[in-house]
């Protein structure tokens, strides 16, 4: 009798590697929202409408960004793509650093090539406007830099996981590199506020920025295609390509596998489907992540090292979002459900948790961490239907097109970021100047509160449009 080969794991491997791109896409991400309200804020005036314009559009960035960059990384292939995305998006992060000494430069004509000579250069400009403008555009440069880059993390990823896992564990696998954008923001607060007071900001840009060139010299020799990876033996192979018979590759006059065309994608309710529900939730996501900080500050007083226990039990908290993509399974394996059936019920179960955010700033006037704990819980809520969001791509389209369609989701979720980064800043700056009330809330609190409710009703929505365009699993054939 012949010994059966035990079964290698090294897909784990490649999703290891696609949890610490996250976690350093996240930390990237999340230095200007930890930095801006007690050091960038106050060094070149913004308001929360310039902070709020600066996130928007970079939101809005990303948007353009992933409608591209799925595509290109269709077309360059994983490793490569994947290469080039964390390599912009890292030298987008440290060029943030050198924004002030290049408003010093425009504001007083002189060149300083100190980050603390520029601080002191700027104070003795007298037209405050002007510093604020022209910082705000030098952040907005970086920020697009940055956006270009960061808008390849997940159509690779996605990607990634399609290749190297089968469709019945990609929830799961999404869901344990998704959770990277929990852990960066999880041990942002302490390392970004920490590094910020020691060295000034800047650092906290240039050091977290640099954690992506590392990652780039370990991903060069960790990725290969499965069947050509010399550490994945036939057992695991054969583990990791069960849905082969399912995926219906026709080829054309030469012998070439189809591709869908970027417009051909669009002609699938699939793919609107994914982009509403990304457009209707992704920007909840983005308002927690930008906002959380200058939250507590406005509204409990909360400031720099104050902020980074609650802000990393809020996040410690949006760890148990790793439930969401074992839940599927449990549908798939134990309930016989397809793939996509089981996503689908799950997301719905998530849908229902973001409503607890509707007590979150009522119950804000009895401590801050009942607010803190509810937005951890809506956040858990988010990572776990953006887990199974994801797969739904992958459940149905070839895999040549997984990156160009979750581009396209991103570039509406994108859009649905900027819209409500950029509202939340004007309506924050309008309730504290006008003295707004809102449910007995007065000022930004009352803003807040609107903001809110938003976010806890988004889930829902987006999950009975998704159902309505959707209602069965179909596999798309080119």
């Amino acid at each position: 009798m012949v010994k059966q080969e035990k079964m290698t794991n090294y897909r784990w491997m490649i999703c290891a590697m696609l949890f610490f791109a996250t976690t350093v896409n996240y930390l990237d991400r999340q230095v200007l929202s930890l930095t801006w309200p007690g050091f960038i804020g106050p060094e070149f005036g913004w308001t929360n409408d310039d902070y709020g314009t600066i996130t928007s559009w970079f939101s809005l960035l990303y948007a353009g960004c992933m409608l591209f960059a799925g595509r290109l990384v269709d077309h360059l292939d994983t490793k490569k793509g994947f290469l080039w995305a964390i390599g912009i998006w890292s030298f987008g992060a440290c060029i943030h650093a050198f924004c002030g000494i290049a408003t010093a430069k425009v504001v007083a004509g002189v060149w300083i090539f100190s980050f603390e000579g520029a601080k002191d250069l700027i104070k003795t400009v007298g037209d405050v406007g002007k510093v604020v403008n022209i910082s705000v555009m030098f952040f907005l440069v970086a920020r697009f830099v940055l956006a270009l880059g960061e808008a390849g993390n997940f159509p690779a990823a996605i990607k990634a996981t399609a290749e190297f896992f089968p469709k019945k564990d990609r929830g799961f696998s999404t869901s344990i590199f998704n959770s990277g954008a929990t852990i960066g923001a999880m041990i942002a607060p302490f390392c970004i506020i920490k590094l910020a007071e020691a060295w000034g900001w800047e650092s906290s840009f240039i050091i977290i920025g640099l954690l992506g060139f590392i990652w780039m010299g370990f991903w060069v020799f960790v990725y290969k295609k499965p069947e050509l990876h010399p550490k994945i033996n036939e057992a695991e192979l054969i583990y990791i390509q069960q849905d082969k018979h399912e995926e219906i590759e026709t080829k054309d006059a030469k012998g070439e596998i189809k591709k869908l065309s970027f417009i051909d994608c669009f002609k699938f309710k699939q793919t609107w489907a994914f982009a509403f529900g990304k457009f209707m939730t992704d920007g909840v996501w983005w308002f927690y992540l930008f906002w959380m900080p200058k939250y507590l500050q406005s509204s409990f007083n909360l400031t720099g090292s104050q902020q980074i226990l609650p802000l990393t039990i809020l996040y410690t908290i949006v760890m148990l979002s790793i439930i969401g993509g074992w839940l599927p399974t449990y549908f798939i394996e134990k309930k016989g459900m397809n793939p996509y059936a089981g996503r689908m019920k799950s997301m719905l179960i998530f849908a229902f948790f973001p409503l607890l955010a509707l007590v979150a700033q009522p119950l804000g006037n009895y401590t801050y961490w009942l607010p803190v704990v509810i937005i951890g819980i809506a956040g858990a809520a988010h990572q776990a239907w953006s887990a199974n969001i994801f797969s739904t791509v992958s459940d149905m389209f070839p895999k040549a097109a997984i990156a160009t369609v979750t581009g396209i989701g991103g570039m509406a979720g994108g859009i649905g970021s900027y819209i409500i980064n950029k509202s939340s800043g004007k309506l924050f700056d309008h309730a504290g100047s006008k003295g707004m009330e809102f449910l007995g809330f007065k000022g930004e609190p009352a803003g807040y509160f609107i903001v809110f409710i938003v976010c806890a009703v988004a889930y829902l929505i987006g999950w009975l449009v998704m159902k309505t365009l959707v209602p069965k699993y179909k596999m798309i054939t080119v």
